[in-house]
């Protein structure tokens, strides 16, 4: 009789990445429960390996009480797999069983000098689907950048993708806007500094910007100039916490001399935010609300 195993090499992965983003305390109860307490462990790594040798499946794990919704939310997230904020356990762990089921992306694991437009017979039927031509592109770049960006959150513990001055022109310029409980901004200039001040936003600030990739969160324009603006909408995380909203708008240029590359000319980041008591699951997908002519001329 073939042994058939409780985890896929995937779900045991992934269910371990999960199990790694509860407190301690959570983590510790929950293997009690499932080893009935009849297993003692010394750390969190020891505890992890008896959930897994004693769960059942994927599934019955992620079903657990101490699995949270926004433990699972916040590892869709890192990965690149964009949830609604009100999107419900049940339909979460659909997701991540989904997820895990697809092949590995190499793409994702290939180092990237810059944003990289997939091919006109790619995007074609996105593309037929909206009124401006650069709506796939602008949904492409987005799902990108934020996965690259995300990787550098330390609390993820995820493979970090290569951040840096490279996916920007060297006459990059940042606008950096708090609306908290008092209005702050801040201006940066060179792909330097402006690669600095947002690494340390997930780096140091320890946040998880979860773009809404829905027609709603983003928009995409073209200036006269052949500048592609996109703007996106979305929510900001802090472990299970959702702290806020924030609206993004980037300035894209293509490189005359890559392959279809792109790097970031001007970047407008606008956070709001919002009692940090009140969890992800109150909060509606955030939406663009500019128009196609006023993105046009948003850059000049």
């Amino acid at each position: 009789m073939e042994v058939v195993p409780y985890f896929s090499a995937r779900e045991k992965t992934g269910c371990q990445e999960i199990l790694e983003l509860l407190q301690r305390d959570d983590l510790f109860s929950l293997k009690d429960t499932v080893t009935n307490r009849l297993v003692t462990v010394e750390g969190k790594q020891e505890a992890i390996q008896a959930i897994l040798a004693y769960s059942q499946s994927a599934k019955e794990l992620l079903k657990r009480k101490k699995v949270h919704r926004d433990v699972i939310f916040i590892y869709l997230a890192k990965h690149g797999v964009v949830m609604p904020p009100s999107s419900e356990k049940p339909q979460l762990i659909e997701r991540a069983l989904e997820y895990w089921k697809e092949p590995a992306a190499e793409s994702d694991l290939e180092p990237k000098t810059a944003f990289k437009k997939k091919s006109e017979a790619e995007t074609q039927a996105n593309e037929n689907k909206s009124s401006c031509p650069y709506q796939a592109m602008g949904e492409q770049f987005c799902q990108w950048f934020f996965q690259l960006l995300n990787s550098q959150n330390p609390v993820l513990a995820q493979k970090q993708g290569d951040w840096g001055p490279q996916h920007f022109w060297e006459d990059v310029t940042l606008k950096l806007n708090y609306s908290t409980s008092e209005e702050q901004s801040e201006e940066f200039h060179g792909a330097e500094l402006v690669s600095l001040r947002l690494l340390a936003l997930v780096k140091d600030e320890l946040l998880l910007l979860n773009p809404n990739l829905d027609a709603s969160g983003v928009k995409c324009a073209i200036s006269a100039h052949g500048l592609v603006v996109v703007a996106v909408a979305g929510t900001i995380h802090r472990d299970t916490l959702c702290l806020g909203i924030f609206e993004q708008i980037f300035g894209l240029i293509r490189c005359p001399l890559g392959d279809n590359n792109w790097k970031i000319k001007n970047v407008t980041l606008r956070i709001k935010g919002r009692n940090t008591l009140q969890y992800a699951t109150s909060v509606p997908p955030p939406t663009i609300e500019y128009q196609s002519k006023e993105l046009e001329v948003f850059y000049g």
